[in-house]
C-alpha cells in the first residue's frame, strides 16, 4: 500500500552524446548506474537507474546519445535502444549543454517531438559557463526553440539545482505505487555492471580510434563466500589493437583490471576478482550475430 499522492514513472533521459547524461542520471539516483568517461559515446546501452522517495520512485532510463547512425549496426542499435526509450515513458529529460545549442541537439529534440512524450529540457553544465549571464540568453533561445513543460538549469558535475529538478520531475509523473522494490537502485544484473565498469577503465586508458572497437564480455560469474571471481574477455575488432589493450609486458590490462576491481569491489561490497583475456572479433561492430553476443539491441 502507498499514500495518497504517491508518484511514479519511467523518464527517458534523451540528448546527443557527450552532454552529461550518464554523469545526470548518477547524481539523480546518487549511485553509479553508468559508466562516465569524456568520450563520445560512452553510454551503449540503455539502462536503469531507480530512485525511490518517501513520496515518489522515479525510474530514470539512461540511454546512448541520439545521432545520425550512418550505416554502422551498432551505431544503428545505439539510435534505436534510445529512441525505444520513449516507448512507454512518462516523461522525457532533453539533455543539452549550457554553452550552446547545436546541430546533434536538433537531431534529438526532433526524435522527442516525434514520440508526442511530454518533456523538460535540462541545461547542464552550468558550472562550465562564464560569466553566468551567458546562461540566462541560452535559457531564453531554448524557449525560443523547443515546446516543453519546463526548463530547468543543473550541473550534474557540482549537484547544483538537481533537487529543483527533481521536484519538477515528480510533479510531472502520474500517481501509482513503485514500479519496482525500493531498495533497488538498477534493473542490470552483477556480469553487465562488471563488464562495464571494466570498459570504463579501458576508455580511460586508450586514446584515438582503439575505444571504439572494444567490447567487454563476462563469460562466466562466480560467488565464493564473500569473494566474486569473474571470467572476462574483451574484445577488440584489429589484431592490432590487441597489443595495445594489453601494453608492453601486459601492464596496461593490469592497471585496467586493478582500477576496475577497486571500483567494483565498492559497488558490491565485497572483494572482486577478475580473469582477463584479449581475443580479436574482426568488424564486431558490423555483425548482427556479434552485437546479438553482445547484447546490443537488434538493428533495423
Amino acid at each position: 500500500m502507498t499514500e495518497d499522492g504517491f508518484r511514479s514513472g519511467f523518464v527517458a533521459v534523451i540528448g546527443r552524446p557527450n552532454v552529461g547524461k550518464s554523469t545526470l542520471v548518477n547524481a539523480l539516483v546518487a549511485e553509479k548506474i553508468s559508466i562516465v568517461t569524456p568520450k563520445p559515446q560512452t553510454t551503449r546501452h540503455s539502462i536503469l537507474g531507480i530512485l525511490s522517495r518517501d513520496d515518489c520512485q522515479i525510474v530514470f532510463v539512461d540511454t546512448p546519445g541520439l545521432h545520425d547512425p550512418g550505416k554502422q549496426l551498432m551505431n544503428r542499435a545505439m539510435v534505436k535502444s534510445a529512441s525505444a526509450s520513449l516507448v512507454g515513458a512518462d516523461l522525457a529529460l532533453l539533455v543539452v549543454e549550457a554553452r550552446g545549442w547545436q546541430r546533434g541537439d536538433d537531431f534529438a529534440w526532433e526524435r522527442l517531438r516525434s514520440s508526442g512524450v511530454p518533456a523538460l529540457l535540462v541545461v547542464n553544465k552550468l558550472d562550465r559557463v562564464r560569466p553566468k549571464d551567458k546562461v540566462l540568453v541560452f535559457l531564453e533561445e531554448c524557449a525560443q526553440r523547443v515546446d516543453v513543460m519546463a526548463i530547468v538549469p543543473v550541473s550534474a558535475r557540482t549537484g547544483d539545482n538537481l533537487e529543483r529538478l527533481l521536484d519538477t520531475i515528480r510533479e510531472h509523473l502520474p500517481e501509482g505505487p513503485p514500479l519496482f522494490p525500493v531498495d533497488l537502485k538498477t534493473d542490470r544484473g552483477a556480469d553487465f555492471r562488471i563488464a562495464e565498469v571494466i570498459r570504463e577503465k579501458l576508455l580511460l586508458a586508450l586514446h584515438q580510434e582503439v575505444p571504439y572497437g572494444l567490447a567487454v564480455e563476462v563469460r562466466a560469474l562466480e560467488r565464493r563466500d564473500d569473494l566474486l571471481l569473474a571470467d572476462v574477455t574483451i574484445w577488440v575488432d584489429r589484431e592490432s589493437h590487441q597489443g595495445m589493450v594489453i601494453g608492453r609486458a601486459g601492464e596496461r590490462i593490469k592497471q585496467v583490471g586493478r582500477a576496475a576491481r577497486l571500483d567494483l569491489e565498492k559497488v558490491f561490497g565485497q572483494r572482486v576478482h577478475l580473469e582477463t583475456r584479449v581475443k580479436v572479433k574482426a568488424n564486431w561492430r558490423d555483425s548482427a550475430a556479434a552485437l546479438r553476443q553482445l547484447g546490443y539491441e537488434e538493428p533495423r
